[in-house]
């Protein structure tokens, strides 16, 4: 049996991408979407949200290269001045895991990110992280962890068959391999934790350049079980997406979401 989950990322980083999202929802396949809490435009993301029920909402944590809840005085040894994580991510690795004070402030952020959640009264359907940092085995056990609390009973694991990659015609090398076996960390944590999982995503190697064509190629090959595709649509382009993502087709993602809808591909499932 074959299970589609439609999503994207990113819900309150920007109005475009706000706005490319609720087309994607209300006209065309998307199902689910991940909310930055710090983000600037996450109050009215919240708004979306609740003018459509139907879009499962869940937290889309940020430890690296966006804004935390907390103010830099509690987080002093993660975040600038301004209050926003850098984008080194070995650096953040190493201290995330070696680094016992920074740990502290980071489980601190990680509450307080899904505290704010909490506090916008919507539903929560999962949990991920910007730049999948949640398979960093500190940052994904936190998540877990804290996230029960507060009712969490899904996460993603970014497990993207390559064997897949490679029949939809897009040369795989060591390094997707190695990637996709170190999800198996993040799913095992998820099952002693009591917390459902996809079993497989879509969205990596492509990151950005979903486009129709490639959707279409990935729908003609999907594998058994529950998949998960995720995007990054937007409205339009602006400014913070241009200094972010400079290379990313985000109206042509939005696009390729509005597509499948039209193409009315039967879609179960949740994520």
């Amino acid at each position: 049996m074959k299970t589609i989950t439609f999503s994207a990322d990113d819900f309150g980083l920007t109005d475009a991408v706000n706005e490319g999202i609720e087309r994607a929802h209300r006209e065309g396949a998307l199902q689910a979407t991940s909310l930055m809490v710090g983000a600037p435009a996450a109050a009215d993301a919240v708004r979306i949200a609740r003018a459509n029920p139907a879009l499962r909402v869940g937290l889309h944590l940020v430890v690296i290269e966006g804004p935390a809840v907390l103010p830099p005085s509690a987080i002093p040894d993660l975040v600038d001045a301004a209050g926003q994580f850098p984008s080194d991510q070995l650096k953040l690795g190493i201290d995330y895991f070696f680094c016992p004070r920074i740990r502290r402030q980071l489980r601190a952020e990680i509450h307080a990110q899904f505290a704010a959640f909490a506090a916008t009264g919507l539903t929560l359907d999962h949990a991920n992280a910007h730049k999948h940092m949640h398979l960093h085995p500190t940052v994904g056990a936190m998540m877990l962890d804290v996230g029960r609390a507060f009712g969490l009973r899904r996460v993603r694991v970014p497990a993207e068959p390559p064997a897949v990659i490679q029949r939809c015609g897009t040369p795989i090398g060591l390094g997707d391999r190695m990637l996709y076996h170190w999800c198996g960390l993040l799913r095992r944590q998820a099952r002693l934790a009591g917390v459902a999982t996809n079993d497989h995503c879509f969205g990596l190697a492509w990151s950005g350049h979903m486009t129709t064509a490639r959707v279409q190629r990935l729908l003609s090959n999907l594998p058994e079980g529950d998949s998960e595709i995720y995007f990054h649509p937007a409205a339009r382009r602006d400014a913070v997406l241009d200094r972010l993502m400079p290379s990313y087709e985000h109206e042509a993602e939005l696009a390729a979401l509005l597509e499948a809808g039209a193409r009315t591909v039967t879609m179960t499932g949740s994520g």
